[in-house]
């Protein structure tokens, strides 16, 4: 079978978290049968209630299809999604790490220097993510599309503030993406209307105080903001914490 043009990462990065449960509870329960490939798409059928007839494009899994009700009402449903697994990974076995999806960003808890590749790493995932943190200038029809792509970014960045170890070097690291990341939002044309970017903002500024609760070390990296102006004022409790 020809791979398709997403990947597993795209899936699990862009969907929300219950659908992706389902859908891999599918997958793994073996209720993804009878697939086939066609002219850049694939095709089965999923067992749910009833057997389910599913085809999704090559291009994006998310141009799919379902006989099921959501799936009928327009709607991406988990049998689309199983489906999608099914042809990332071939057939083969969702991992833990597969079927595990990072949507919020979370102190790791490990207490250490990131090695110089952890580092290259990190920097590359958030170069790569930040290309979905994207301004809007478009039509109104095309509004949810760029909200979505705000959504994968910022569940993209999670993945990567997860894996950091707690150490000062990672929290520079993560100062200066929050840095970036408002550069955006006050000069860069971000509509976050919705809060998806300044909500991941706020969450990780509490995943900076947890760092310094585990290693007050990093807290002299904040010095770095005590004469910024942000957008919305999240580096205050963290130059606050300074002289603590």
């Amino acid at each position: 079978m020809n791979p398709p043009d997403f990947t597993l990462d795209k899936i699990k990065f862009s969907i929300d978290k219950s659908t992706f449960e389902k859908a891999v509870a599918l997958y793994k329960g073996g209720k993804v049968t009878q697939v086939r490939e066609g002219i850049r798409s694939y095709s089965g059928v999923i067992l749910g209630t009833k057997p389910y007839r599913v085809s999704v494009e090559a291009r994006n899994y998310k141009y799919s299809s379902c006989d099921c009700y959501l799936g009928e009402n327009g709607t991406l449903c988990k049998h689309m999604v199983a489906l999608a697994l099914h042809v990332v990974k071939n057939g083969e076995p969702l991992s833990a790490q597969d079927s595990k999806q990072i949507t919020e960003p979370a102190c790791s808890g490990i207490l250490c220097q990131p090695s110089a590749e952890e580092s290259e790493v990190a920097k590359r995932n958030i170069t790569m993510a930040m290309r979905y943190i994207k301004p809007y200038h478009g039509p109104s029809s095309t509004w949810d599309a760029n909200q979505e792509s705000l959504e994968e970014g910022c569940s993209r960045l999670s993945a990567v503030v997860a894996r950091l170890p707690v150490h000062p070097e990672s929290t520079k690291l993560l100062i200066d993406l929050l840095l970036r990341l408002d550069k955006k939002l006050q000069m860069g044309g971000v509509d976050d209307s919705n809060g998806i970017v300044g909500g991941f903002i706020e969450e990780v500024v509490n995943v900076l105080k947890e760092y310094v609760w585990l290693d007050p070390a990093c807290k002299g990296t904040f010095v770095k903001l005590a004469k910024v102006g942000t957008c919305f004022g999240w580096e205050a409790s963290l130059v606050k914490m300074i002289d603590e």
